[in-house]
């Protein structure tokens, strides 16, 4: 692998003087992705490979769905890194009854009287919890579509409108969503066009014996962890402006965009795909869409750069396609009925694509 710096495209706006190289960048990066999972580690315990898989979202400007069982220390993870950054954060507890307007905000007709006694009136914005850095949208699924809905926009364009009126939303803005994968009463599916939002979808899993004797032992007593702040606001959006920046091997790209083809049961004139596996064919209604190759480069790049590498491979695209490309695929009944789960057909698309 080159260990040259990465090079800005042509088009990118220079640096301001005395700015960090890129090299300092990534060893800032690297330095950064160990005292996170650290600071993160005074409150919860284990759950490092759900730290690195936060971190490639955080750098990589993305969204990260959350699914797990109650208990698993979603909630506290995606709070536990909004207290070690320098970022504003803001909680969105979804229920059947919440709004769009609960999550955007609303205008409000305000009245003031001057010194004259003249009543004057006039359309005031009133900011949603939206507004922060980093949205914590606790059980995204027990909302109805229309308030899920209102999400969209923000997701995609970082901005929201309200009324006659576009908002612009706080920069860096990144939304981690909870859901829960087993109690169905009262939950809506989300649709496939808000999973695609979505950069990442990482599964938390039940800790280790050794981890849950800890957890037990630190939530019950009175010893609470306090989270140092590691990074400020100007150090994530350097981070973060960073790896549109990193390079990536042409073998990285093409097995991006090979892996995102594989999982599409029939090609663009409605054939079957020749590389798509048989267990596509039989499992998967709809494959990844252009946005999951788009994810996978721009996620490995993320990787590599938690990594302090000067380039991103092959090896970072292998290590995502799961979290990246899983929420993509829309499985047939046929798929449900046999228990056959997205990360089986995706593990069989890995190996034939080699």
């Amino acid at each position: 692998m080159s260990n040259a710096p990465p090079q800005a495209s042509a088009s990118e706006a220079p640096r301001p003087p005395g700015a960090p190289s890129d090299i300092d960048l990534l060893a800032r990066a690297a330095g950064a992705s160990k005292a996170l999972h650290e600071a993160i580690g005074h409150k919860v315990v284990g759950q490092e490979e759900v730290v690195d898989l936060m971190l490639v979202a955080l750098l990589a400007r993305g969204h990260a769905l959350l699914v797990g069982v109650p208990g698993l220390a979603k909630t506290l993870l995606v709070a536990s890194l909004a207290e070690a950054l320098d970022l504003s954060f803001g909680r969105v507890q979804f229920t059947p009854d919440l709004l769009p307007a609960d999550i955007t905000g609303t205008d409000v007709l305000q009245e003031d009287e001057d010194n004259q006694g003249v009543v004057h009136r006039r359309v005031r914005f009133l900011a949603g919890p939206i507004f922060h850095n980093l949205i914590l949208a606790d059980e995204i699924n027990r909302t109805p579509p229309k308030t899920q809905a209102a999400l969209l926009q923000a997701m995609q364009e970082r901005r929201v409108t309200v009324g006659t009126r576009t908002h612009q939303l706080p920069d860096p803005f990144q939304v981690f969503a909870t859901r829960n994968p087993i109690e169905q009463e009262g939950t809506y599916p989300l649709p496939e066009a808000q999973l695609d939002r979505f950069l990442l979808e990482i599964h938390v899993d039940y800790p280790s014996e050794a981890e849950e004797r800890e957890i037990a032992r630190r939530t019950t007593s009175a010893d609470v962890g306090t989270i140092p702040r590691v990074l400020s606001s100007d150090d994530v959006r350097a981070l973060q402006a960073l790896v549109p920046r990193i390079p990536v091997t042409d073998a990285a790209i093409q097995l991006a965009v090979a892996l995102g083809r594989a999982t599409r049961p029939k090609d663009s004139h409605g054939a079957s795909s020749a590389s798509a596996p048989r267990e596509v064919a039989e499992y998967v209604r709809f494959g990844a869409g252009p946005r999951g190759s788009q994810a996978l480069v721009l996620a490995a790049k993320a990787r590599a750069a938690l990594r302090g590498e000067a380039a991103a491979d092959v090896e970072d695209v292998r290590a995502l396609v799961v979290p990246v490309l899983r929420h993509r695929l829309v499985m047939s009944y046929r798929a449900e009925a046999e228990g056959v789960r997205d990360t089986d057909v995706l593990r069989k698309v890995v190996e034939s694509i080699g």
